[in-house]
């Protein structure tokens, strides 16, 4: 058993780790594996660039499938339907419409740290934004604190699932 923390992940968070290891476990790594052998039978491998190369591009592969093995015993799956207590206030996976003092509105989900993507909203469960956000219900104000100084929310929207078109 480890002794190490689970880490919540989205399912959609989950089959995207999962994918990752079926590919490199069922394409990357066989493939790989074809070139090495091939590059091997050209003959001296201390001066084979492809075979170095090849060799040394496996060793990465198999650290990452022990990596992402290692985060996926370690994942529990939260999905919508698991927060149906946290309705109302916010939770892990629920996306968050906030209103800032100007008037401008942003939309972030609170997920796993290995989920964290700000392009698409996905912020780190960890972070200080979500840390604010946590427990709290539509109509409330939060404070963010941030390395460049405090920041101001309402809480406008709550959804669990689909993100809110607003």
């Amino acid at each position: 058993m480890s002794k190490h923390l689970p880490i919540l992940v989205t399912p959609e968070g989950h089959k995207k780790v999962t994918s990752e290891l079926e590919h490199l476990w069922k394409v990357e790594r066989p493939q790989v594996t074809a070139e090495v052998e091939a590059a091997a039978a050209l003959g001296d491998r201390s001066e084979n660039a492809e075979y170095q190369y090849g060799k040394r591009r496996l060793r990465e592969i198999d650290r990452r499938l022990r990596f992402l093995s290692g985060r996926l015993d370690r994942m529990r799956v939260l999905t919508p339907e698991m927060q149906a207590a946290n309705r109302g206030k916010v939770g892990f996976g629920a996306w968050v419409v906030l209103e800032d003092d100007d008037g401008a509105r942003k939309c972030y989900r609170i997920v796993g740290p290995d989920e964290s993507d700000a392009d698409r909203g996905h912020i780190s469960l960890e972070s200080p934004v979500a840390k604010a956000l946590l427990g709290k219900a539509v109509g409330d104000e939060v404070e963010v604190r941030r390395p460049r100084g405090e920041a101001y929310f309402t809480i406008e929207e709550i959804v669990y699932g689909e993100r809110p078109v607003g």
